[in-house]
């Protein structure tokens, strides 16, 4: 019988019959079918949504903080690495960002995706529901196959806000409220992309018109550190007071030892400042602290360039690099259920 040629496509190897196997010997097997081999190079991840994390309280109610997890499903024992979405101050829809998620997940990593609250909520809630999702994992690595010793921190643009914000203040228990309290909150590792360092100057370098608007009392990181205006008070800018917002800042936290961070920003951004990530590559290196600085030629704030394959990739193995591989089980044959 004549072969067939081999034929690469998705990463299954797909040949004839007679370069297979022997066709007598696979079951369910008839002329004319179409016989593959398929090559077990990668497992499965499993997804669970909607778990809830945190439980805030307030004078009238209880609001639930969700976040969503991908899992490798093995017995490794991973890295984990929380997601926080950006939006602005004023959403924090934690399905974002996919194409990152599952390329991290594929990697080996948990991979969590988790929201916070935002506008009208005021500083600190937003790093508080970020310290506590962290806490959340710790308390539960034994469920999910989690090393807590391993877990960085990924977000882009107010949620590269969160990350460098949980980073810079490793060790403060200012922000440790609420959930797991015996838990620790500290990351290991961040990487933060468009993100906003410093409320006080978001706008640096744009032109006057856009500068205006960040001079509002009604633009949102205005209304993060102050609150909105009521009844007599009509509210305040950014600048009004900048030791308030310079503490609400990550670069107010800037001093001292950090974990390693990654910094991305593209050129062309015209919503965040590329200043922002530049003055916090310069204040980390100046503290002698590890960090790495991408600038994407030609990239706007959160467009398409942030979803290709070699910028996906850079995070993925700059993570890689900095919390290490999953480690394998240590008995040799692993529980095919595990971490369900």
């Amino acid at each position: 019988m004549k072969k067939l040629p081999l034929l690469l496509t998705g990463g299954l190897m797909l040949a004839g019959m007679a370069s297979c196997v022997n066709a007598g010997e696979l079951a369910g097997n008839t002329e004319g079918a179409q016989v593959i081999r398929v090559e077990k190079n990668r497992g499965r991840i499993d997804a669970l949504n909607d778990i809830v994390y945190s439980q805030v309280k307030s004078t009238v109610a209880v609001r639930q903080l969700h976040m969503s997890l991908l899992v490798p499903r093995n017995g490794d024992l991973k890295p984990a690495i929380i997601y926080f979405p950006g939006g602005g101050f004023t959403s924090a829809a934690w399905n974002k960002f996919i194409e990152m998620r599952m390329a991290l997940a594929t990697a080996g990593f948990v991979v969590a995706a988790a929201e916070y609250r935002t506008v009208p909520d005021t500083f600190p809630a937003p790093v508080i529901d970020g310290k506590a999702a962290v806490r959340y994992l710790r308390e539960h690595a034994a469920e999910y196959g989690i090393d807590p010793s391993r877990i960085g921190v990924l977000g882009d643009s107010a949620g590269g806000y969160m990350a460098q914000m949980l980073a810079l203040t490793n060790g403060d228990k200012t922000f440790d409220r609420g959930d797991n309290p015996a838990q620790s909150s500290d990351v290991q590792a961040a990487a933060t992309l468009y993100g906003i360092s410093n409320l006080l100057n978001i706008g640096e370098g744009f032109p006057q018109a856009i500068q205006k608007v960040h001079q509002s009392p009604a633009v949102t990181e205005a209304l993060l550190v102050h609150g909105s205006a009521f009844r007599d008070w009509p509210g305040a800018t950014i600048d009004s007071d900048p030791q308030k917002a310079l503490a609400a800042s990550p670069m107010g936290h800037i001093s001292g030892k950090k974990p390693p961070f990654l910094i991305m920003h593209g050129s062309a951004d015209t919503l965040v400042s590329p200043v922002q990530s530049q003055q916090l590559y310069r204040a980390l290196k100046k503290e002698g602290n590890p960090a790495d600085y991408v600038l994407l030629a030609g990239a706007e704030h959160g467009d398409d360039s942030w979803y290709q394959k070699p910028v996906i990739e850079r995070v993925v193995n700059w993570f890689k690099a900095t919390l290490g591989a999953p480690k394998a089980a240590a008995t040799a044959e692993k529980d095919k259920n595990a971490n369900l």
